[in-house]
């Protein structure tokens, strides 16, 4: 058996499922998306049938996505040390039950391999880029999802290749999951028309409002009218529809956008610009969870 699969049923301690789940998610990952569609596909039919929400809740603690600005993400490929902060206070970043550890470790060790989820569903392309930060789930990446044409790539590679997904209108995502660990360490430049987790928001935002897959950014975009020219090229790059052009100017919609920043790249005028909302969950913001979080997590450690 090899190290990084010893190390990857070690993470789980005794759960054995979890182990097992991890080692079928990554192994089996397109199979495993495919499965996951057509449940999706499913629940379109359904939003009438609200019983359903205590069980989508409950899938959604156990594996869901936060959305991460250039500038958040340009950090965490940029890292050189040991990032560790898993405590409660987590929850202020990632608001969700279970699945919410911030672990980077050796994360200058990075894995990319290709999207499921852009092979799965419709129009049915391959693209080499779901990012794996840390050394053990990079290793098993490349020891493992050779079919998935896993290969090792620098961190300046990486963020390259995120920079160039955003130019082409793709959103950046951290993914959380209860059978790897309840850790961050998977980044993906992802569409809605191609995104499992996105479909998912999509569609269960009809059984319960707030009841999504991917979670904001923490941020929100502040507009300077007398810099716009109203051109429309941030609608182009905007995904949740927080953002409308009519007679009046440009309309802002705070509580339906990701705070992904694809609109602010989009502004040559610099008329959009993103800031730290108070009233949305934390960024995913390295300096912000070195200087808060990782503190708790050591003197969870030493207890």
């Amino acid at each position: 058996m090899k190290k990084s699969t010893i190390k990857v049923i070690l993470k789980h301690g005794w759960r054995v499922d979890r182990a097992l789940h991890n080692y079928i998610y990554f192994v089996f990952y397109q199979p495993y998306i495919k499965v996951a569609v057509f449940f999706i596909d499913l629940l379109e039919k359904l939003t009438w049938f609200t019983p359903l929400v205590p069980a989508i809740q409950a899938l959604y603690n156990r594996f869901h996505a936060k959305f991460i600005s250039f500038e958040d993400v340009k950090k965490i490929l940029s890292l050189n040390e040991d990032l560790v902060a898993d405590t409660e206070k987590n929850r202020r970043i990632i608001p969700f039950k279970y699945a919410h550890k911030i672990i980077f470790k050796d994360p200058e060790h990075i894995a990319v391999m290709d999207c499921p989820c852009k092979k799965t569903i419709p129009p049915y392309i391959s693209a080499n880029c779901c990012i794996a930060v840390g050394r053990d789930l990079s290793t098993f990446w490349t020891d493992h999802c050779k079919k998935y044409n896993a290969r090792k790539i620098t961190q300046s590679e990486a963020l390259e290749m995120v920079k160039n997904y955003r130019k082409s209108g793709h959103v950046t995502q951290a993914f959380f999951k209860v059978a790897t660990g309840g850790v961050t360490g998977v980044i993906c430049n992802c569409r809605p028309e191609s995104c499992i987790s996105l479909k998912a928001s999509k569609i269960t935002k009809n059984f319960a409002t707030g009841l999504v897959q991917s979670v904001s950014s923490g941020y929100s975009v502040k507009h300077q009218p007398q810099s716009c020219l109203q051109c429309g090229a941030c609608l182009e790059n905007c995904h949740s529809g927080a953002l409308t052009l009519n007679q009046s100017g440009l309309s802002y919609d705070t509580e339906s956008c990701f705070g992904c920043g694809l609109c602010v790249d989009a502004c040559a005028e610099r008329a959009l610009a993103l800031f730290k909302d108070p009233a949305k969950p934390l960024p995913l913001d390295v300096d912000l969870v070195r200087e808060e979080f990782v503190s708790d997590s050591l003197n969870k450690e030493v207890i």
